[in-house]
This record gives C-alpha cells, structure tokens and sequence, in this order.
C-alpha cells in the first residue's frame, strides 16, 4: 500500500475490476429464499447528475452491496426515464435534437455512477426513449384499451402556457408548473385518460399490506379520498333541471342556505340571469386563468358571485340562492355543494363576507342554543340533531316540520342514515360513495414522448394500431425544430402524421399527441427483469421469479404521482398475466433532500458561481446577492458536481459524506467541512492498514480471546462489538449513518493502542483480523477502501462478493455496562458498572452522585425503577 490515501489512484482500478468480473449481474434463477431486489428511482438525463440526485443511489447501493455479502441473490439495475418535458426542454435550449441530447446525458450519467462505485446491473439497462421499450407502452395502451381502461374525453385540464402542454395534478406546485415556473391555467381539450378510478378500492385496500412510510400511506390514502356520503338532488327554482349535490354530511341539510356550483359547471350559462351575466362571466374567466389546486388551497380567500337562480331544498321546499364560488370544483363529486354555513367552516366564513343567512341545526349537547350571529366560527364536528325550536337563524317553513321533528334529537350518524333512506323514499337521493380521485389524463400536446397507437381514418373512424405495426416512432431530427403553438407539433410533421389506415388500407391520419413520461415509469420495473425481450413487456417465467421489488428507494414528492400510477400499472399488468403479485414494491424507503446555500440577485435570479464578482456580487448589476439554504439544483446554482468531489476526495469521500450526514429519510445540508471529515476518517483508516501491512501479510488471524493481555482483548470485543452494531444498523435499520460512527469509534480505539505506530500494543493476529473484518465493514459504504484492505491481505477475489463475517459470540459479552440514571424519568447521570451488578450496588452507586442525591434530599421518594443493565429510575414527589 501507498504511505498516502489516494482516492484518484485507487478507485478506478476496482471500478474496472468490479466490470470485468461482472459480479453485480443478477441470476437469472434466484431461489425464492435468497432473492432480494433492489431498485431505486431512475433519474432523468436532463443533464449532469449532481450529487443531490446521487443520494438516492448510494442509498440503494449500500443496501445492494451488504445484501450480497450476506449471501443474497440481488437484482440491482439501473436505467433512465428520458422521456418527457425535462428532456425536450433541454434538448430545446441547446438547438440539439433531444435523441441526440438525450444519448450525451446518459452516458455521462453513466460515467458519473460508475465514478461513484455504484454496484449496478448494467446488463439490464433500459432507457425509454428508445423504440424497444416504448413500443410495450403502447402495447400496454392497446391492452388497456380493449378493457375500457383507456377512453376518449374533453376535460377542464392544467395548462402551461410557457410549456404549452397539460400537467397532472401533482406536477402543479403552488399553482405553477413544477418545471418552469409558469402560472398554471385551465384550459378544456380533448385528452386520453386512464380510467385509475376502477381501481380505487383496490389501491386503497393494497396499502394495508406495505412496509411504506406513514406520511406516503397517508398522503395517497387521502388522494383516494374515499367518502361515504349522500346524493340529493336539488330542484332549480321555476325549471324543471335539478342539480345534484354530493354531501358526506347530510345530517345537516336543514340547515343549507345556499347552493354552490363549481365555475366549470355545465349548468352556468343556463342558470345565470341577464342581471347578472357579466359578472359572472368575468368570475368564470377569473377562475378559468386560476389553479384550482391554488384556489382551493387552505387559507385562500373564499370568493364566489351570485347567479340569479336559485334551487329548492328538497327536504325543507326552502328556495336558496345559486352562487358559484372559487372552492368548489367540477372533477370532485357533483360539481355542487350544499352549503351549511353553521357546520362547515368554509361554508361559514363565504357566508359572513357575502351576508349569507346561516341556520344552526346541530347541537354538540342537549339542551344547547345556538346564535348564529356570535358564532366565532362554524361548529363542525357531529352532535344532536335540533327541534325546529332549538333552531338558531332562519325559522324552517311548515313544510319542514314533517321531517325536522322526525330528526330531532338523533345522533348525527343516526340522522345521516335516516334522512339518506327519506330522500331514497322520496325519489330525491340515495346514499353513495365518492372519491378524490379522478382518472388520469395522460396525453401531452410535445413531441418527445411515446406516441398514442391510434389513427383517424374518414371511413373508419377511430382506429388502434395492430401489434403487428408497433412500435409507432417518432420522427427523428438532427436538430431540434418543431415550435410549440399550443397543440400538438407532430400534427405538423406530414412524415409521421400521414399514414394509411389498418382497417381499409385508405389515407389516414395518425394521432398527433405523446404519453406523459409517468406512463414510462409506470411499469419500468418489471421491464429491467427481461430487457430484450420481443415477445411482452417483460418475461412471465422472470417475473414469477424477481418480483415484487423487495425495496424501492426514491423521493416523497412522488406520493401521489408516481407511486400511484406505479400501484396502478400493476394492477392492471397482474390482470393481464404479466406479473403475479398485488403490488410492485413491498417496502419503501423514501430519502431526504440535499440542502445547499444559494445566491439570489433580485434582479437577475439564482447565481452561479461565475455569475459573482471577485467581491461577492451579481456581476451583472453589482448588487450584493441574498443567501439562502435551498434544495440543491443546477438552476438554482448551487448544485454539487460529483465530478469535482470525486477529483479532489474520491467517490467513497462522497459516498461517506452522504450516509453520515443523518439516517436516508432525513434532510441533509451540504457542509465543506462535513466532506473534509469524511475523507480524514477514510485516511486514518489508510494508515492503520498501511502501518500494519508488514506485520500482518504472514500472520494467523486471531479466532478468540484466549492469550490476550487487557488491552488486546478490549480492542478484539470492541472489534466484534463493532461489527454487530454494522450488522445490525445496515442490515435492520438502515442507519447507515450509526453504522459509520460505531467504525469512527472503533479506530479512535485503534488509534488510542497506536495501530498506526511502530510501537503498536496489537499482537499482529489481532491486527490481521481488525483489517479482515474492517474490509467487509466498509464494503457497503465506502467500497474502493474496502477492496484495497482485502488485497493488502493476500485475500483471493474481491472484497465486494466476499462473505460477510459473524460477530465472535464471546467477545459481544459485556463486563461492564453504563447504566442511566434517572430522577422522575429525565437523565441525571450514568455509571460504569459491572454487568452482573445487583440493584441494590447500581443504587447505591446512582445515591451517591450530586445531582441525584440533591433531588432525594429536596423531595420524597416514591419509587424506584430498576432495569438490569440499562437504568435505574428514582421517581421523586
């Protein structure tokens, strides 16, 4: 070994042993027992990875790596989702074709996660710009398609205007495009939808059984959104149309006193009267120009105009104004709500800035009164239903007396079950179910995406494309030339559009839009399991064998985008013979996001280095910049090359810096300091190994601690220790960051017995074994380190696929313990004691020190907890 640690001179060597050796390919026949996949995210190849986007990967790749060394057969691949607006976009920016584009990022992406030492499969590549793949999305589409899963439908959508294409839900942020920024309008089209909905109750039920996140099971349980509710339908006043509300609280209906429609609701134009038709059209064009995620967010000024019409409560034959307001919306429920001002917070607080009247008709006890003119707030939560007396607001009409003394006094699920079965009888309602989730809109208005397999013929009309004439490609292009102009631009390329029909064989036209880039990572898991394969998506004899994927490693922010049409797929290709288990991955670990200080000129946006002076201001304007901790992001400016990092530290530096910054699912700032931390750890290690190497080529490793003096036997049980906390945090809890401190303790200790010294106090069979088992240790986190101690030690094959070693059963047998010290549950000490000490001795011991003997002589003592070998409690009054 060098005198000196030299990443640059190490890590390229093993990276090519590591290819050459192919020893992170899959079997393709693992046993049911030992398979273990493993897969993370793939990332976009917009441009350069930074080491933000790595994160993930390494994650997955300490994961992969351990579990090989445990014996596992590990299915590890890697590929790129290079469809999509962030390809088209750059490829837009740089005047360069985005195939061509496209081809440059990946293999750079490559190179930078074959510079990381990532442990990848890269047999099994795939990247969904190419035909070989998205030719299956379209197969999947015509699969879909003869299900009635796939239809045809004008719909108010989410439109870019700077992108000019729809986005789903869930990539509107704050009423913007996640991509650019843009204010997000909405705009009716026609567009393809999948109909998700059919399976609502399936995915609501498949969570039950995952090893997912709260926060993730939780935010798509909400997404769902499954409601028990009511329908009733509410007579249009002097007309015979009705407008049928959906409500989950129709206990309260008595107490409705206005109806409210959403701007996009069929029924306006009809309903308006000419008094007041400007106002609402300028209303309807407002909210038209407004994100509905945006204007029906929490804290959003509740805002809305009068129609003219009005509606007659069916149970109460009340007449109620129409109004249309801002936070309803017309893909959730009817499009129509009842609005019960004194039992609905959103209701109350339209009511009070438009003068609403407001009927109290819930009660929280018997015996309460209600004045809806002091309320501070609405009272929402179920009670007892009022008498016509006990009534704050309005007096109901005769009519409503029938069914409001029927009602009085019943609980609030007593109520909703009996006024469900009124209205049923009446021939005005029913109960019902209602879900947030809505079918998903999945054609876009670009060009760099998957073609819709379908063509326009005048004689046939609407036509599939036969299998036999997939895939359906894109035109290809040296530069990038198409405009965008608000509708399709393949519709403008007369080379792809013009085509012959299947069916007659007459001139057709092909369909111009492209599938969203969430249909690619849709199913892109099971492809990685048979990647040539030509006859389906993936190899049914593979997939029995591989999935579902053990563990998938990605971001949060795709709760309820990805990881929902990701469930979905499954669902869908489980019914078609393709896969076999219910879900696509049993267990989710969800990463944090790096953090990173930025620059920001308020005239001139996010600072890159280059764009700062010698003085530290906007070189533009010279105006001092603001500093802020953000997300890293090359748009921001304040991303990390891992090309930099790995030149000056090397790739286990950074793999280091990542996994012991916190446990994978918390937040992580970027600190200079941090990664100086991480290389001189991985340096100390280097000089212990190259101290010892003389002196351990030819000894015997240590089996026991038999023969050993005091301070060898302490350093093999540290050892051993060690190597049990390893196991257990990587191979348990993934903290891989304690993980890498219990190593960080171990070589002070080493140090502390100067290991690193000619004046050793190690016999060199300890030594020989410290090495033999710090090499498997490291191997997960800081690999190309690991390689080098294993070779130092004349070991035959590779550190990588070596066995992972078991802790010595007798060295983990503790003489002493610490134990806490508590006083009424809060530490107030520790002590070092024997481990076999008695209560009586550890008492004794905690009684003597200051803090606690104040405490015992200030107050009485209650009672005493005891737990061997871990705390003593003294419960003080």
């Amino acid at each position: 070994m060098d005198d000196r640690y030299q990443p640059k001179a190490i890590e390229p060597r093993w990276q090519t042993a590591w290819d050459q050796a192919q020893i992170f390919a899959a079997p393709d026949q693992p046993t049911a027992a030992n398979k273990t996949y493993v897969l993370e995210m793939f990332p976009y190849p917009s441009g350069s990875l930074h080491i933000g986007n790595l994160r993930c990967y390494v994650i997955g790749d300490v994961i992969a790596r351990f579990l090989r060394l445990r014996g596992h057969a590990v299915m590890h691949p890697m590929g790129f989702d290079a469809l999509g607006l962030p390809a088209e976009n750059a490829a837009i920016k740089d005047g360069i074709a985005p195939a061509v584009r496209t081809e440059q990022n990946i293999q750079n992406a490559k190179r930078q996660m074959r510079a990381m030492g990532l442990s990848l499969d890269w047999q099994r590549e795939i990247a969904t710009y190419q035909p070989g793949y998205y030719r299956w999305n379209q197969w999947l589409f015509l699969r879909m398609l003869e299900r009635d899963l796939v239809y045809r439908r004008t719909a108010a959508v989410n439109w870019c205007p700077r992108d000019e294409t729809v986005l789903a839900n869930e990539q509107v942020v704050n009423g913007c495009c996640e991509r650019c920024g843009t204010a997000v309008v909405t705009k009716d089209i026609p567009v393809w939808a999948f109909r998700i909905t059919r399976y609502a109750d399936a995915l609501l039920e498949g969570l039950k059984g995952l090893q997912w996140p709260d926060r993730i099971v939780t935010a798509q349980t909400n997404w769902i959104g499954k409601s028990h509710g009511s329908e009733v339908d509410f007579a249009i006043a002097g007309g015979n149309q009705k407008i049928r509300v959906f409500t989950t609280r129709v206990d309260t209906i008595l107490g409705a006193t206005y109806l409210v429609i959403a701007p996009e609701h069929p029924l306006v134009p009809t309903l308006t009267s000419s008094e007041q038709r400007s106002a609402v059209e300028a209303f309807v064009e407002k909210m038209r120009r407004t994100d509905k995620i945006a204007r029906t967010a929490d804290g959003v000024t509740k805002e809305g105009v009068f129609t003219g019409a009005h509606a007659v409560n069916p149970f109460t034959n009340e007449r109620i104004p129409i109004w249309i307001a801002n936070f309803v919306l017309a893909d959730y429920g009817t499009g129509a709500v009842m609005s019960v001002p004194a039992h609905d917070q959103r209701d109350f607080e339209f009511a009070r800035g438009y003068r609403i009247p407001i009927r109290t008709v819930i009660l929280q006890h018997a015996g309460q009164r209600l004045d809806p003119a002091s309320m501070p707030a609405a009272t929402c939560d179920d009670g007892i239903m009022a008498a016509p007396e006990e009534m704050g607001g309005p007096p109901l009409q005769l009519d409503a007396m029938e069914v409001a003394r029927a009602c009085a006094g019943k609980s609030s699920a007593a109520g909703r079950a009996f006024l469900t079965e009124w209205a049923a009888q009446h021939g005005f309602g029913s109960g019902t179910v209602q879900y947030h989730l809505r079918d998903w809109n999945f054609s876009r208005q670009r060009y760099w995406g998957t073609p819709i397999p379908i063509v326009y013929c005048e004689k046939c009309g609407t036509v599939p494309v036969p299998d036999t004439q997939l895939p359906v490609t894109l035109p290809a292009f040296e530069k990038i030339t198409l405009k965008m102009t608000g509708t399709a631009p393949l519709a403008h390329v007369a080379e792809f559009v013009n085509t012959k029909c299947p069916k007659c064989g007459g001139a057709a036209k092909r369909d111009p839009e492209t599938m969203d880039t969430f249909v690619d990572s849709a199913w892109y898991f099971a492809r990685y399991l048979s990647p040539r394969e030509d006859q389906l998506p993936v190899a049914a004899d593979v997939a029995r064998r591989w999935l579902p994927v053990d563990i998938y490693i990605g971001g949060p922010e795709h709760a309820v985008g990805h990881l929902i049409y990701f469930r979905f797929f499954n669902k869908v290709m489980k019914e078609l013979g393709l896969v076999f288990s219910d879900e696509p991955a049993q267990r989710l670990i969800t990463q944090g996001i790096v953090y990173n200080k930025a620059l920001r000129c308020s005239e001139h946006g996010w600072l890159f280095p280059r764009d700062v002076d010698t003085d530290g201001n906007c070189a533009k304007c010279q105006r001092p910049p603001q500093t802020s901790t953000e997300k890293m992001s090359k748009s921001k400016g304040n991303a990390v090359s891992p090309d930099e990092l790995i030149d000056r530290y090397g790739a286990d530096t950074a793999r280091v810096f990542l996994l012991f910054a916190g446990p994978p699912e918390k937040d992580l700032e970027w600190n200079d300091q941090g990664v100086e931390g991480a290389y001189r750890f991985l340096a100390r290690i280097w000089r212990l190994a190259q101290a010892a190497q003389p002196r351990i080529r030819a000894a015997t490793r240590c089996r026991s601690l038999a023969g050993l003096d005091p301070v060898n036997g302490n350093v093999r049980k540290a050892l051993h220790r060690t190597l049990h906390k390893v196991t257990e945090d990587i191979g348990v809890s993934q903290h891989f960051n304690t993980a890498i401190a219990a190593i960080m303790e171990l070589v002070n200790e080493l140090y502390a017995a100067d290991m690193h010294t000619d004046q050793t106090k190690l016999v060199p069979a300890l030594e020989r074994e410290v090495v033999e088992l710090l090499a498997p240790m490291l191997s997960p986190v800081a690999p190309h380190l690991a390689e080098e101690l294993w070779s130092s030690l004349g070991q035959p094959g590779l550190a990588a696929v070596a066995t992972w070693p078991a802790p010595d059963p007798e060295s983990l047998v503790r003489d002493e313990v610490t134990y806490a010290i508590q006083v009424n549950g809060k530490l107030r000490g520790e002590a070092r004691m024997p481990a076999d000490s008695d209560e009586a001795a550890v008492r004794q011991v905690a009684e003597a020190q200051e803090k606690v003997a104040g405490y015992l002589k200030e107050g009485t003592l209650r009672k005493v907890v005891f737990v061997p070998k871990r705390l003593i409690n003294f419960v003080v009054k």
